[in-house]
This record gives structure tokens, C-alpha cells and sequence, in this order.
């Protein structure tokens, strides 16, 4: 124990001063005027970077009458990649192993069985290629049987900053798409990724620096990555099968940054904002928790949407649709249980009809009703892909003695995970 009552007693003395300073009603306010009279559109530098698909509204639903509906669609699938998070060893290498799953709802165990496995591999000796261009199978049906996984080792372009967040944006996103692209002919009504429907992750090297600004734009692997995406959502549009993602935590902050051009903007992201406009109270200005609240869909050319939007170039790649097609759209739900917002995404060329928008929203309200959280798909995605805290110490400690080398550490390790 470090602090003293009297030290804890003075800190939140501290934030007593603070609270007084802070009128959130006015906060709810301003956040009602700006949904009400910026995002129909809202304009930058003279473009249209966020409107509404249809009407700009707000609507609830009861929970229970939700949670009971009819699914619109019969079968969902999802997909979700995890990861052992970046490490770094004493032989200089930088290493992040993701690995994803797809779930269907009903069950199909054949399915959850079959995994991609990325490796993804950063040295500062320029002089090291573990780059392999072919994926290898394991996990077999019986000795003459097929492969259900598949796996391959990525070696990721050199940087002398951000070899962390290079390996794992890498690893992440190339198992996801690869898994999705391998395995898109199982699903028949509706895929839902776990996540936004673009690797973000590598879109936002743009704003990070420089360095990751000019290896997007140039280097093979990220622009492959991105690449692999535009394929993905060319083949569900082909074969009209809606794909969709449930966005969790988002952190976009587009929204917010455009407003504040015009006016103060309080709320720290978007996110908080969607909250602060779907938040229902009583009388008594408690939370009220009987209704899910959600906005229309729009659409969003701007933040690490605008590259692929049709204003953006898609960073030089081939678009085979109409650039308005792989646009991104979204709506956002509020669930007053648990007090989470979840971010819904899809490509405009899904969302675009507006009888398949309404069905995937009363398809997502349903599951979420029914679950208290992401989709059931989504779920058993994150339940098969997640890498627990047990197996990642022990495939770093496999690593460690298939290198011959050490996990790299330092004081804060020792100090968080030493002895008490």
C-alpha cells in the first residue's frame, strides 16, 4: 500500500476542483446540435466527408422485442484474428504470430477447425530474408487427407522506429483477409469480421510518420495487405453476400477533429460523441436500459476511411468496382446494460439498397439484444482465434529455444513481473 488515506483523501480532493468546472449537460447539448445540424452532410475543405445513407435519425428498439425477432439472415459467419502481441528477442529479431478462425453460426465444426497462421518477422540486419511466398499446410486429415490450416512466414520491411506495431499490424490483418478469402465460399448469408472491414491499423501509418507514410504508399507487403482487402470485398459483392464489422473500441477521432474546425467539439472521439447522442435518461436522470438506441447508416470519406472513398486513390491500387462501392458506411448502437457503443460497418455497395441496410441492422440489433455484446459469430470468432496469456508465454519460450536467444526485457518487466 503506497498511499495514506490522506494521500487518497487529497486526490479526489483534486478531482472534486475539476468536477466543478465540467457542465456534461452542456456537453449533451452541443453533441445534439452537431448530429442534428452538421452530419446532413458534414463538409471539409468542400467535400462531403460524412452523410447519411437515407434519413438522418435516431431510433430505439425494445431489447426483449430485439432479442426475439426473427434472424433476417439464417446463417452468420465471423472472423477474428488474434495475436501473441509483438516481442522482441536478443538476436535482434522482432516477432508477432497472429492467428485467425472462422465461426458459423449454426456450428460447423470442419470450419473452426481450419486456422492461418501469419509469422511476421522484423531484423535490423538488412542482410536476413525469412520471407516465404508460399503458405505451408498442417493440421491434416489423415495421412493422405487435406490440410485444415495453413501457415507462412512474412519478413517485414525494414524500419528503425514502430518494428513492433509493423510486425503486428502485418501479422493481424494478412492472417484475417488470408483466412477470409480462403474459406469465403462457406459462407452463404452474411460474414461479420471482428473489427472494421479495412486493416485501419496499416491505413493509419499515414498520420503516424513519415517513414510509415512512405512504406504504405511504396512497400510491397502493407500495399498487399490492403490489396487483399478491395479482393475481399470485390468477391462478397460478386457473389451478393453481404460482409459487415462490429467495431468494438473504436478510436476514430474524424468526426471530431472536423467539427472542431467550425465549433469546440468536448467529447475525446467519435465514439463518445454517438454515446452522448443515443444516451436515453428518466425523469430522474438515470440511465434508462429497457431500449437499444441507434443512428441511420452514413458514410465516411474522411480519417483512414478517405483512401478508399472516392475521393481517396486507394493508394495506387486496382479497384475493379466503382470506387463509390468499396466506400465505407456505418451506424452506431448503443447498449444501455452495458453502456457500450459498437461501430457497424459495411462497404457501401452492400448498404447501398436500402431494404439489405435495414435487414443487416435488425440482424445486428437482434444479436446484440440476445447476446449483451458483439454477435454470436463474432463471439466464437475471438473464442477460437484468441491466444490465451498461457500460450503465448509458451510459444515465446518455444521461440526462445528453437533461436537460441532470450526474450528481450527490461526494468519494467522485472518490476511488474518480477516476485512481490
Amino acid at each position: 500500500m503506497t498511499l495514506d488515506p490522506v494521500h487518497f483523501d487529497g486526490i479526489a480532493g483534486l478531482a472534486d476542483r475539476i468536477s466543478h468546472r465540467v457542465d456534461a449537460t452542456d456537453h449533451d447539448a452541443f453533441a445534439e446540435t452537431v448530429f442534428e445540424e452538421f452530419l446532413d452532410p458534414l463538409w471539409h475543405d468542400g467535400d462531403r466527408i460524412v452523410e447519411p445513407l437515407g434519413e438522418l435519425r435516431r431510433r430505439r428498439i425494445d431489447i426483449e422485442d430485439a432479442a426475439l425477432q426473427d434472424a433476417p439472415f439464417p446463417t452468420q459467419h465471423g472472423l477474428d484474428s488474434g495475436t501473441i502481441n509483438p516481442t522482441t528477442f536478443t538476436n535482434g529479431l522482432v516477432i508477432d504470430i497472429a492467428h485467425a478462425a472462422m465461426a458459423a453460426v449454426p456450428s460447423e465444426l470442419s470450419l473452426h477447425r481450419s486456422r492461418t497462421v501469419v509469422k511476421t518477422v522484423h531484423s535490423n540486419d538488412r542482410t536476413v530474408d525469412c520471407n516465404e511466398d508460399d503458405w505451408s499446410g498442417f493440421d491434416r486429415d489423415g495421412p493422405d487427407g487435406d490440410y485444415f490450416s495453413r501457415g507462412r512466414v512474412l519478413q517485414a520491411p525494414h524500419v528503425n522506429r514502430y518494428e513492433e506495431g509493423v510486425v503486428h499490424a502485418l501479422s493481424l490483418y494478412l492472417a484475417e483477409v488470408e483466412h477470409a478469402l480462403d474459406n469465403a465460399e462457406a459462407v452463404e448469408d452474411l460474414l461479420v469480421l471482428d473489427g472494421p472491414i479495412y486493416p485501419k491499423g496499416l491505413l493509419a501509418w499515414s498520420d503516424r510518420s513519415p517513414e510509415l507514410a512512405d512504406l504504405l504508399v511504396e512497400n510491397e507487403r502493407p500495399r498487399d495487405v490492403v490489396s487483399s482487402y478491395l479482393r475481399l470485398v470485390e468477391q462478397f459483392a460478386d457473389r451478393g453476400v453481404p460482409l459487415v464489422g462490429v467495431v468494438k473500441n473504436s478510436a476514430s477521432k474524424a468526426i471530431t477533429r472536423a467539427v472542431r474546425n467550425e465549433k469546440r467539439a468536448p467529447w475525446v472521439n467519435d465514439a463518445a460523441f454517438f454515446e452522448r447522442v443515443l444516451r436515453r435518461t428518466g425523469d430522474d436522470g438515470e440511465l434508462r436500459t429497457d431500449a437499444l438506441t441507434f443512428t441511420n447508416w452514413f458514410v465516411s470519406r474522411c480519417g483512414v476511411d478517405e483512401p478508399l472513398s472516392k475521393h481517396g486513390d486507394a493508394l495506387g491500387l486496382e479497384r475493379n468496382r466503382p470506387p463509390e462501392d468499396y466506400e465505407v458506411t456505418f451506424c452506431c448502437v448503443f447498449d444501455p446494460r452495458t453502456e457500450l457503443l459498437f461501430r457497424v460497418e459495411a462497404p457501401a455497395v452492400v448498404t447501398r439498397d436500402p431494404e439489405l441496410r435495414e435487414a443487416l441492422t435488425m440482424q445486428l440489433l437482434r444479436d446484440i439484444a440476445h447476446e449483451r455484446g458483439p454477435p454470436l459469430a463474432v463471439a466464437k470468432a475471438d473464442e477460437l482465434a484468441r491466444i490465451s496469456r498461457d500460450e503465448k508465454r509458451a510459444l515465446v519460450k518455444t521461440i526462445e529455444e528453437r533461436f537460441d536467444a532470450q526474450e528481450a526485457t527490461d526494468y519494467n518487466d522485472e518490476r511488474w513481473t518480477g516476485p512481490v
